[in-house]
């Protein structure tokens, strides 16, 4: 199957995409959705007059919100890396 072509619209002006399939454009139409909703927000509620403004801000929120997550899932990582040994240890006193 080949590439499906889409339009998205970010703060007024229409972006003519490809993507692979159905899936894709899903997530490619949610995600300007999101962020014009962002920019709706910051718009409304920040004495902001240039849309480069708001996009870099729209664009901070979005990539602050991946090192959060990043962060949060390397600590619950590193959590269960320890207890997992903690339990082994435990384990293996038991068994000697």
């Amino acid at each position: 199957m080949g590439k499906l072509k889409i339009n998205v619209v970010i703060a007024g002006r229409t972006y003519p995409l490809s993507v692979n399939n159905t899936k894709e454009e899903e997530g490619m139409r949610k995600a300007a959705t999101a962020i014009n909703k962002l920019i709706s927000m910051y718009e409304e509620n920040y004495a902001v007059s240039d849309k480069q403004d708001v996009l870099a801000m729209c664009a901070l929120q979005f990539a602050s919100k991946v090192e959060i997550t990043s962060i949060e899932k390397d600590s619950t990582d590193r959590e269960v890396v320890d207890k997992i040994k903690e339990l082994t240890n435990l384990v293996d006193s038991h068994l000697k």
